[in-house]
């Protein structure tokens, strides 16, 4: 009789689901915290700020945090990094997010990095900041450039 009664509530129930009978409360999942919302960053003003494991995942242990700008045809930018924390990697990404330019370390045999490149297209860019390899991060001076042509 016990088993005659729990298999008729149990066909009750799963009929109960199938019809949508029985409520069963649905959490939505909670949203990140933030956006993906880079800060503008202007020619010729440095920043400083911190690289932690609050910024972007690279996927090689290590961190990155974007900064957007607006470019036109024509501009050549000189990008500087350093950090007395982590060794420093820049990279210049197009709006389609291609790889316009990088670089891990400057020619004055630092793990500082510098990056120059002419743009040939206008849009908006990102500057990605980042930490080298599976360095963590910590506190960096950013200065973007925008380089007069000789005249």
């Amino acid at each position: 009789m016990a088993k005659l009664f729990v298999s008729r509530w149990y066909s009750t129930f799963l009929m109960g689901i199938a019809l949508g009978v029985i409520a069963i409360p649905i959490v939505p999942a909670e949203a990140q915290n933030r956006l993906y919302n880079p800060d503008g960053i202007a020619s010729n003003k440095e920043i400083s700020d911190t690289l932690s494991e609050h910024d972007i995942p690279t996927g090689e242990g290590g961190f990155a945090r974007d900064y957007y700008i607006q470019l036109e045809k024509g501009d050549q930018v000189a990008i500087d990094l350093t950090s007395d924390e982590f060794d420093t990697m820049i990279m210049l990404i197009a709006d389609d997010g291609s790889t316009v330019a990088e670089n891990d370390d400057a020619p004055d045999g630092t793990t500082n990095s510098l990056l120059f490149s002419r743009i040939v297209e206008d849009g908006k860019y990102i500057i990605r900041v980042r930490a080298f390899g599976e360095t963590s991060g910590g506190k960096f001076n950013l200065k973007f450039t925008r380089l007069k042509p000789a005249k």
